[in-house]
């Protein structure tokens, strides 16, 4: 009878303890899903900006490189450059 006792203990400890790490594997699988939907909308806000960010330092980059001064400084960028689109022509072709 003792033994029966102690079995119906342990299964309603058991249960009990099933039953609260289901709940906060609940609560912690319900944030993990906000965070995540959180960060994708970050991420989408972030793609529009990085591409006007990208456009920006591509016309920063020109405007630089038509600079007197720094074709005084860095003639070399010019002509790699220069010689890349040339290359990239003759590839086409």
């Amino acid at each position: 009878m003792e033994a029966l006792m102690k079995s119906d203990i342990f299964f309603f400890i058991s249960s009990v303890a099933t039953i609260v790490l289901t709940m906060l594997a609940s609560v912690v699988l319900f944030y993990l899903i906000k965070t995540g939907r959180n960060l994708y909308m970050l991420s989408e806000a972030f793609k529009g900006d990085i591409k006007e960010s990208k456009e920006f330092v591509i016309e920063l980059r020109e405007r630089l490189e038509n600079n007197i001064l720094f074709r005084l400084f860095f003639p070399v960028v010019l002509k790699n450059r220069k010689r890349r689109k040339k290359k990239e022509v003759s590839a086409d072709y």
